[in-house]
């Protein structure tokens, strides 16, 4: 909120304390803006990637369900026998699910670190592959600053300063 109030707050004071010279000039810098979410989601590797991750994710998912269920039943059953067992069974016992409950956390948290890492593995390409496109549209358009749409606060641009589309055929033309 207090970016969106930043960004707000300056284009007022720009364009109240900017005389016209010095705004039009502002606007010819060579500045380029890309959709990088938009290029990524036309590049078959992050399409095959993600398509991994939500597979690996949703066998990882089923597979903690299945566990926790079945944990869950062992739970219930040791609650409706503990009045009728020993102090030592059922110490015992509740020690018993205790481990089983670390070790399904532990399970859970593994198979998170493992979907983290393998994100990481496919990703870090993708960034590379992805700069380098950047890079050389930029160049070719003469551009001195690049700005990520997602993470610029872009009130307005004119069509032209976009220049997703050429990297996006960059990067199928593989140049």
């Amino acid at each position: 909120m207090k970016n969106v109030f930043f960004a707000v707050f300056t284009l007022i004071v720009l364009t109240l304390f900017t005389n016209d010279l010095a705004f039009s000039q502002a606007s010819k810098l060579p500045i380029g803006i890309v959709d990088v979410e938009a290029v990524v989601k036309e590049m078959p590797e992050a399409i095959a990637a993600d398509k991994e991750l939500t597979d690996l994710s949703n066998l990882y998912r089923d597979t903690i369900a299945t566990k926790k269920t079945a944990f869950e039943t062992k739970l219930q059953n040791y609650q409706k026998q503990k009045g009728t067992m020993s102090a030592s069974a059922v110490q015992a016992e509740e020690e018993k699910l205790y481990k089983e409950q670390q070790e399904l956390t532990e399970y859970q948290q593994a198979k998170q670190d493992e979907i983290h890492r393998l994100r990481e593995k496919h990703l870090e390409p993708i960034r590379v592959k992805v700069k380098a496109a950047i890079e050389s549209v930029a160049k070719e358009e003469k551009l001195s600053l690049v700005l990520a749409k997602e993470a610029a606060v872009v009130i307005w641009s004119e069509d032209k300063m976009d220049i997703t589309f050429r990297v996006i055929d960059k990067i199928k033309r593989g140049d």
